[in-house]
């Protein structure tokens, strides 16, 4: 069974967001402030998380930074705030998806099975074994690790996604909407301005310069391409 992390401060509404989950066949646990959600969050094991942002203590941005740190399980910010900036941080700090309040609890389900089977698709299908090397970056797919001149850099499981399929298309320019539908899924639920976010933390990781990039180029009003 599948468990869940649910980080709501607001007790009814993570009450709803329990019974809907174990309805559908979830076990999950409640915690309401930020600091019991962040230790939970990383000393037990969860196959997603439910994140609200306001939260008393710790805020969920902080939180979902921290989490990044050490695992890559779905994050789902559950959020009322709709501006564009929150947004953008909230998947720089490495949330995969949002979902507004107040939310529609067929929806939220729905997205939580959508995050787990493509998780478990990532990290549980059968790849060839196969490296990618260019200029000192080494690609293992098969260990889904990165690489450069020997340093192993740490990515998150939608970052070397994305790596991965732009290095296996070299010098072939996609676009930020093509890679959003190729990695996210064309049925998910977002913003297309992920893409340049997991773009800019990825060049953070890899690149000498990230202004500068010797690997993942920037094509001004088209996209991006592998060289």
């Amino acid at each position: 069974m599948k468990k869940i992390l649910i980080i709501e401060d607001e007790e009814s509404i993570a009450e709803l967001e329990r019974d809907y989950l174990e309805v559908n066949g979830f076990e999950s646990d409640i915690v309401t402030t930020g600091e019991q959600g962040l230790q939970k969050a990383i000393t037990q094991e969860y196959d997603l998380i439910l994140l609200d942002l306001m939260l008393p203590g710790i805020d969920g941005f902080e939180i979902c930074k921290q989490i990044r740190k050490v695992k890559d399980i779905p994050i789902l910010m559950v959020t009322a705030r709709k501006e564009d900036i929150d947004i953008i941080r909230g998947f720089d700090r490495g949330a995969d998806d949002y979902i507004e309040k107040p939310f529609n609890p067929n929806e939220l389900v729905a997205r939580v099975k959508a995050h787990l089977a493509r998780y478990e698709r990532l990290v549980n299908r059968n790849q060839p074994k196969q490296e990618i090397q260019v200029k000192g970056l080494c690609i293992d797919q098969e260990s889904r690790r990165v690489f450069l001149n020997g340093e192993e850099k740490i990515l998150t499981a939608k970052e070397f996604d994305l790596l991965t399929f732009l290095a296996l298309h070299p010098n072939k320019v996609f676009s930020k909407e093509h890679l959003f539908e190729r990695i996210w899924g064309i049925d998910s639920i977002g913003d297309i301005t992920t893409v340049t976010v997991h773009i800019r933390k990825i060049r953070e990781k890899i690149e000498q310069d990230p202004s500068k990039p010797e690997f993942i180029e920037t094509i001004w009003g088209v996209g991006y391409r592998f060289k």
